[in-house]
């Protein structure tokens, strides 16, 4: 009996020291963080923002001609002639039409564009997560933001995340 209970004595303690060590191969990164960081050290958002001004502007015009040619109509179309007060609201559904597809197309496209900047942002993120778990001996990698709780014993590799993807 007595070494049944040190066996199951022993037995315990192995389990809590493998708990243990397994404890010290977890670490945590703020992968928020991380993501807000990269983004902007790379400029993907003025990127983006480049390569959207030009249809920006051009879907602005439009929109401010729609508006002085609603308010023409409004002031002038008590006095225009039937005929050419319909004509004008033709025109204006018309050129409003236009203006709602445009606007929706650059919408689709840019958010298109912006989720394939992010894709890669994703990638070269996991692949430096990936590369600084490896070096450091870490085999489970959890973000920040989803655990409840980390000990002191559990490594936050945010930074040197950082540093690897720069």
């Amino acid at each position: 009996m007595k070494k049944w209970l040190f066996a199951a004595g022993l037995g315990l303690a192995m389990a809590a020291s493998a708990s243990v060590q397994a404890a010290e191969s977890i670490a945590v990164v703020n992968m928020g963080n991380l993501f807000q960081q990269v983004a902007q050290s790379t400029g993907v958002s003025k990127t983006l923002e480049n390569e959207f001004k030009g249809r920006a502007s051009e879907l602005q015009n439009m929109e401010g001609d729609l508006q002085s040619k609603m308010q023409k109509l409004q002031r002038d179309g008590s006095t225009m002639k039937a005929a050419d007060r319909s004509k004008a609201e033709k025109d204006l559904m018309a050129q409003r039409q236009q203006f709602q597809t445009k606007a929706q197309a650059f919408e689709q496209d840019r958010q298109r564009r912006s989720n394939e900047e992010r894709g890669k942002l994703v990638t070269r993120i996991q692949s430096a997560v990936k590369k600084v778990a490896d070096d450091k001996g870490i085999d489970v990698v959890l973000d920040a933001n989803t655990v409840a709780y980390a000990g002191s014993s559990v490594k936050d590799i945010t930074s040197d995340v950082l540093k690897q993807v720069k």
